[in-house]
Protein backbone atom coordinates (compact mmCIF):
# COMPACT_ATOMS: atom_id res chain seq x y z
CA UNK A 1 0.00 0.00 0.00
CA UNK A 2 0.96 3.70 -0.71
CA UNK A 3 -0.17 6.35 1.51
CA UNK A 4 -0.68 9.98 0.50
CA UNK A 5 -1.02 12.92 2.55
CA UNK A 6 -4.04 15.29 1.58
CA UNK A 7 -2.76 19.18 1.50
CA UNK A 8 -5.44 22.11 1.33
CA UNK A 9 -7.89 23.70 2.04
CA UNK A 10 -5.84 25.62 5.01
CA UNK A 11 -4.26 28.56 5.29
CA UNK A 12 -1.56 29.30 2.47
CA UNK A 13 1.44 29.17 4.52
CA UNK A 14 0.93 25.68 5.86
CA UNK A 15 1.77 24.21 2.43
CA UNK A 16 5.40 24.33 2.31
CA UNK A 17 6.01 22.87 5.94
CA UNK A 18 3.64 20.08 5.13
CA UNK A 19 4.79 19.02 2.16
CA UNK A 20 8.36 19.01 3.70
CA UNK A 21 6.74 17.30 6.78
CA UNK A 22 5.02 14.67 4.71
CA UNK A 23 8.44 13.66 2.75
CA UNK A 24 10.69 13.05 5.49
CA UNK A 25 7.77 11.24 7.26
CA UNK A 26 7.95 8.37 4.41
CA UNK A 27 4.86 9.18 2.69
CA UNK A 28 4.27 7.87 -0.66
CA UNK A 29 2.46 11.14 -1.97
CA UNK A 30 0.97 14.16 -1.41
CA UNK A 31 -2.81 14.84 -2.58
CA UNK A 32 -3.91 18.58 -3.61
CA UNK A 33 -7.32 19.54 -4.15
CA UNK A 34 -9.09 21.43 -6.73
CA UNK A 35 -11.81 24.23 -6.60
CA UNK A 36 -12.29 27.22 -8.95
CA UNK A 37 -14.41 29.42 -6.89
CA UNK A 38 -17.63 29.69 -4.41
CA UNK A 39 -20.51 31.23 -6.64
CA UNK A 40 -23.11 33.17 -4.69
CA UNK A 41 -26.14 31.23 -5.97
CA UNK A 42 -26.01 27.47 -7.05
CA UNK A 43 -28.68 24.92 -7.59
CA UNK A 44 -26.50 22.29 -7.95
CA UNK A 45 -26.03 19.17 -5.53
CA UNK A 46 -22.57 17.90 -4.53
CA UNK A 47 -22.64 14.27 -4.97
CA UNK A 48 -20.22 13.16 -2.37
CA UNK A 49 -21.44 13.74 1.09
CA UNK A 50 -24.48 13.16 2.77
CA UNK A 51 -27.29 15.56 1.85
CA UNK A 52 -25.85 17.53 -1.65
CA UNK A 53 -24.94 20.71 0.26
CA UNK A 54 -21.74 22.97 -0.31
CA UNK A 55 -22.34 25.45 2.52
CA UNK A 56 -18.83 23.89 3.55
CA UNK A 57 -16.95 25.01 0.87
CA UNK A 58 -17.55 28.52 1.67
CA UNK A 59 -14.95 30.18 2.57
CA UNK A 60 -12.33 27.79 3.15
CA UNK A 61 -9.06 28.89 0.96
CA UNK A 62 -8.05 27.03 -1.92
CA UNK A 63 -4.67 27.97 -3.70
CA UNK A 64 -4.66 27.19 -7.14
CA UNK A 65 -4.02 23.35 -7.21
CA UNK A 66 -0.98 23.89 -9.44
CA UNK A 67 0.58 25.90 -8.62
CA UNK A 68 0.61 24.89 -5.32
CA UNK A 69 2.10 21.67 -6.54
CA UNK A 70 4.39 23.72 -8.36
CA UNK A 71 5.56 25.58 -4.77
CA UNK A 72 5.51 21.88 -2.69
CA UNK A 73 7.70 20.21 -5.75
CA UNK A 74 10.62 22.97 -5.26
CA UNK A 75 10.69 22.57 -1.53
CA UNK A 76 10.73 18.38 -2.13
CA UNK A 77 12.85 16.13 -3.68
CA UNK A 78 10.98 12.57 -4.17
CA UNK A 79 7.07 12.70 -3.14
CA UNK A 80 4.68 12.76 -5.58
CA UNK A 81 1.63 14.62 -6.37
CA UNK A 82 -1.70 14.46 -7.51
CA UNK A 83 -4.37 16.32 -8.15
CA UNK A 84 -7.55 15.06 -6.12
CA UNK A 85 -9.37 15.81 -8.75
CA UNK A 86 -8.45 19.10 -11.24
CA UNK A 87 -11.56 20.20 -12.41
CA UNK A 88 -10.64 19.89 -16.39
CA UNK A 89 -13.35 19.91 -18.10
CA UNK A 90 -13.59 23.80 -17.21
CA UNK A 91 -10.50 24.64 -18.49
CA UNK A 92 -8.29 24.89 -21.66
CA UNK A 93 -6.59 21.14 -22.18
CA UNK A 94 -3.43 22.92 -24.15
CA UNK A 95 -2.82 26.12 -21.53
CA UNK A 96 -3.28 23.06 -18.71
CA UNK A 97 -1.00 20.46 -20.81
CA UNK A 98 1.71 23.16 -20.83
CA UNK A 99 1.77 23.89 -17.31
CA UNK A 100 1.55 20.56 -16.10
CA UNK A 101 4.72 19.68 -19.07
CA UNK A 102 6.49 22.85 -16.54
CA UNK A 103 5.90 21.10 -13.21
CA UNK A 104 7.49 17.51 -14.17
CA UNK A 105 10.32 18.73 -16.28
CA UNK A 106 11.34 21.01 -12.84
CA UNK A 107 9.68 18.16 -10.53
CA UNK A 108 11.60 15.12 -12.16
CA UNK A 109 7.81 13.59 -13.40
CA UNK A 110 6.72 13.49 -9.60
CA UNK A 111 3.22 14.57 -10.90
CA UNK A 112 0.30 12.15 -11.14
CA UNK A 113 -2.86 14.10 -13.46
CA UNK A 114 -5.89 13.49 -11.14
CA UNK A 115 -8.84 14.93 -13.51
CA UNK A 116 -12.62 15.17 -13.54
CA UNK A 117 -15.49 16.74 -14.21
CA UNK A 118 -16.64 19.64 -11.92
CA UNK A 119 -20.03 18.61 -10.16
CA UNK A 120 -21.15 22.39 -9.96
CA UNK A 121 -22.60 23.24 -13.15
CA UNK A 122 -21.68 26.93 -11.26
CA UNK A 123 -18.23 26.57 -12.46
CA UNK A 124 -19.33 25.87 -16.34
CA UNK A 125 -20.70 29.02 -16.37
CA UNK A 126 -17.93 31.06 -14.74
CA UNK A 127 -15.10 29.57 -16.80
CA UNK A 128 -17.83 30.43 -19.59
CA UNK A 129 -17.81 26.41 -20.52
CA UNK A 130 -21.35 24.63 -21.87
CA UNK A 131 -22.86 22.49 -19.08
CA UNK A 132 -23.62 20.24 -22.03
CA UNK A 133 -21.27 17.67 -22.88
CA UNK A 134 -18.87 17.71 -20.31
CA UNK A 135 -18.31 14.26 -20.38
CA UNK A 136 -17.59 14.09 -23.96
CA UNK A 137 -15.42 17.68 -23.36
CA UNK A 138 -13.12 15.44 -20.65
CA UNK A 139 -12.62 12.58 -22.90
CA UNK A 140 -11.78 14.47 -26.12
CA UNK A 141 -9.02 16.82 -23.14
CA UNK A 142 -7.60 13.58 -22.49
CA UNK A 143 -6.53 13.04 -25.57
CA UNK A 144 -5.26 16.80 -26.30
CA UNK A 145 -3.31 16.48 -23.50
CA UNK A 146 -1.46 13.11 -23.69
CA UNK A 147 -0.85 14.41 -27.44
CA UNK A 148 0.64 17.08 -26.89
CA UNK A 149 3.39 15.75 -24.46
CA UNK A 150 4.59 13.85 -27.34
CA UNK A 151 6.61 16.75 -28.50
CA UNK A 152 5.81 16.00 -32.32
CA UNK A 153 3.25 18.50 -34.06
CA UNK A 154 -0.38 17.45 -32.77
CA UNK A 155 -3.69 18.55 -34.09
CA UNK A 156 -6.82 17.53 -33.19
CA UNK A 157 -10.62 17.41 -34.77
CA UNK A 158 -13.11 16.42 -32.23
CA UNK A 159 -16.87 17.19 -31.84
CA UNK A 160 -16.19 19.74 -28.99
CA UNK A 161 -12.54 20.59 -29.95
CA UNK A 162 -10.74 21.94 -32.69
CA UNK A 163 -6.94 22.67 -32.34
CA UNK A 164 -4.34 23.61 -35.44
CA UNK A 165 -1.39 21.11 -34.82
CA UNK A 166 1.59 22.43 -33.13
CA UNK A 167 4.35 21.50 -30.61
CA UNK A 168 5.04 21.93 -27.28
CA UNK A 169 8.61 21.80 -25.78
CA UNK A 170 10.24 20.87 -23.07
CA UNK A 171 8.11 17.73 -22.66
CA UNK A 172 7.71 15.26 -20.04
CA UNK A 173 10.48 12.59 -20.75
CA UNK A 174 7.92 10.32 -19.89
CA UNK A 175 4.05 10.28 -20.43
CA UNK A 176 2.33 11.89 -17.09
CA UNK A 177 -0.01 9.57 -15.44
CA UNK A 178 -3.38 10.76 -15.66
CA UNK A 179 -6.06 9.21 -13.09
CA UNK A 180 -9.70 10.02 -13.18
CA UNK A 181 -12.55 10.69 -11.04
CA UNK A 182 -16.18 9.97 -10.77
CA UNK A 183 -18.39 7.29 -9.30
CA UNK A 184 -20.99 7.40 -12.13
CA UNK A 185 -21.09 4.44 -14.93
CA UNK A 186 -19.32 7.00 -17.53
CA UNK A 187 -16.86 8.15 -15.24
CA UNK A 188 -16.00 4.05 -14.34
CA UNK A 189 -15.74 3.72 -18.16
CA UNK A 190 -13.45 6.40 -18.77
CA UNK A 191 -10.93 5.26 -16.32
CA UNK A 192 -10.95 1.66 -17.55
CA UNK A 193 -10.85 3.38 -21.27
CA UNK A 194 -8.44 6.62 -21.19
CA UNK A 195 -6.77 6.29 -17.62
CA UNK A 196 -3.84 5.26 -15.86
CA UNK A 197 -5.93 4.88 -12.91
CA UNK A 198 -9.05 6.01 -10.71
CA UNK A 199 -9.86 8.33 -7.83
CA UNK A 200 -12.55 7.67 -5.64
CA UNK A 201 -13.99 10.66 -3.42
CA UNK A 202 -15.35 8.37 -0.59
CA UNK A 203 -17.22 5.47 -0.64
CA UNK A 204 -17.63 2.17 2.25
CA UNK A 205 -15.49 -0.89 1.39
CA UNK A 206 -18.89 -2.58 -0.04
CA UNK A 207 -19.42 0.42 -2.50
CA UNK A 208 -15.60 0.70 -3.32
CA UNK A 209 -15.64 -3.59 -3.76
CA UNK A 210 -17.83 -3.28 -6.36
CA UNK A 211 -16.68 0.12 -7.83
CA UNK A 212 -13.14 -1.56 -8.41
CA UNK A 213 -14.87 -4.55 -9.76
CA UNK A 214 -16.72 -2.91 -12.31
CA UNK A 215 -13.60 -1.03 -13.42
CA UNK A 216 -11.59 -4.41 -13.84
CA UNK A 217 -14.61 -5.43 -16.08
CA UNK A 218 -14.69 -2.71 -17.93
CA UNK A 219 -10.75 -2.66 -18.19
CA UNK A 220 -11.26 -6.34 -19.61
CA UNK A 221 -13.69 -5.01 -22.02
CA UNK A 222 -11.26 -2.33 -23.64
CA UNK A 223 -8.30 -4.46 -23.81
CA UNK A 224 -6.78 -2.06 -20.98
CA UNK A 225 -6.43 -5.15 -18.73
CA UNK A 226 -2.30 -5.34 -19.17
CA UNK A 227 -2.17 -1.40 -18.69
CA UNK A 228 -0.44 -0.61 -14.61
CA UNK A 229 -3.14 1.11 -12.94
CA UNK A 230 -3.69 3.12 -9.60
CA UNK A 231 -6.55 2.79 -7.65
CA UNK A 232 -6.99 6.27 -4.85
CA UNK A 233 -9.36 6.20 -2.12
CA UNK A 234 -9.68 8.36 1.32
CA UNK A 235 -8.42 6.43 3.85
CA UNK A 236 -11.48 6.49 6.66
CA UNK A 237 -10.58 2.60 6.44
CA UNK A 238 -7.24 3.30 6.63
CA UNK A 239 -6.45 3.75 10.42
CA UNK A 240 -6.17 0.06 11.28
CA UNK A 241 -3.99 -2.49 10.21
CA UNK A 242 -7.15 -4.67 9.38
CA UNK A 243 -8.79 -1.88 7.36
CA UNK A 244 -5.59 -1.42 5.40
CA UNK A 245 -5.24 -5.18 4.49
CA UNK A 246 -8.85 -5.22 3.49
CA UNK A 247 -8.63 -2.15 0.86
CA UNK A 248 -5.44 -4.14 -0.69
CA UNK A 249 -7.45 -7.18 -0.76
CA UNK A 250 -9.94 -5.21 -3.32
CA UNK A 251 -7.28 -4.19 -5.27
CA UNK A 252 -6.52 -0.15 -3.36
CA UNK A 253 -3.38 0.66 -4.23
CA UNK A 254 -3.06 4.11 -2.55
CA UNK A 255 -4.62 5.74 0.58
CA UNK A 256 -4.80 9.45 0.98
CA UNK A 257 -4.68 9.91 5.01
CA UNK A 258 -6.42 12.98 6.57
CA UNK A 259 -7.41 14.18 9.83
CA UNK A 260 -9.94 16.97 9.15
CA UNK A 261 -13.68 16.10 7.75
CA UNK A 262 -14.47 18.97 6.01
CA UNK A 263 -18.13 17.84 4.89
CA UNK A 264 -19.04 18.51 8.48
CA UNK A 265 -17.32 21.58 8.70
CA UNK A 266 -14.60 20.44 11.08
CA UNK A 267 -12.20 23.69 11.25
CA UNK A 268 -8.51 23.63 10.49
CA UNK A 269 -6.12 22.75 13.17
CA UNK A 270 -2.91 24.70 14.08
CA UNK A 271 0.26 23.51 11.47
CA UNK A 272 2.13 22.30 14.79
CA UNK A 273 -0.58 19.90 15.67
CA UNK A 274 -0.82 18.55 11.31
CA UNK A 275 2.67 17.83 11.57
CA UNK A 276 2.35 15.57 14.71
CA UNK A 277 -0.55 13.94 13.58
CA UNK A 278 0.90 13.09 10.19
CA UNK A 279 4.03 11.92 11.93
CA UNK A 280 2.03 10.09 14.52
CA UNK A 281 0.38 8.13 11.15
CA UNK A 282 3.65 7.32 9.45
CA UNK A 283 4.81 5.61 12.49
CA UNK A 284 2.16 3.62 12.57
CA UNK A 285 1.60 2.54 9.33
CA UNK A 286 3.87 3.70 6.99
CA UNK A 287 6.42 2.67 8.52
CA UNK A 288 5.65 -0.23 10.13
Amino acid sequence: MKFSYQVGMCDADHYLPLARAAEAAGYTGISVPDSICYPREANSSYPYNKDGSREFLESVPFVESLIAVTAMAAVTQTIEFATFVYKLAVRQAPLVAKQVQGIQVLSGNRFLFGVGISPWEEDFAVCGVPWDKRGQRLDEQIEIFRGLETGDFFGYEGQLHHMPANKMCPVPSRPTPILTGGHAEPALKRAARLGDGWMCAGADLAQLEGYIRRINQLREEYGTADKPFRIFTTGQDAFTRDGIEALENIGVTDVIIGFRNVYEMEPDRPLAEKIAMLEWYAGEFVRA
